[in-house]
């Protein structure tokens, strides 16, 4: 495995940095230009969840017992709840005290 040097660290955090802000201002530029209403509007609305589910579900297949419990209870909390904040942190918290019991 080689490991990377300090300025190639660098580069990939300014790297990172950049897209990300130039996403954050390409949506302040072209928000307005965004349909309001209709199903492009709703299609939009949930494309957050629907990147969240993106990155949690490989997880989640491949973690085992552990992982699919906390997933249910963290579902389960969601729907209670209505609160991403609090769903997502009963789902660490799960996760965390299920690793450090085994």
């Amino acid at each position: 495995m080689t490991q990377l040097s300090d300025v190639e660290v660098i580069l990939t955090i300014l790297g990172m940095a950049a897209v990300t802000y130039s996403l954050r201002l390409g949506g302040l530029l072209m928000g307005s230009y965004l349909p309001q209403t209709g199903k492009w509007a709703v299609a939009m609305e949930k494309l957050p969840s629907t990147v969240l589910v993106a990155l949690i579900a490989p997880s989640v297949v491949n973690g085992g017992p552990l992982h699919w419990g906390a997933a249910l209870i963290t579902m389960f909390t969601a729907l209670k709840t209505g609160n991403l904040l609090i769903s997502m942190s009963v789902g660490v918290v799960l996760v965390g005290v299920g690793r450090a019991i085994m």
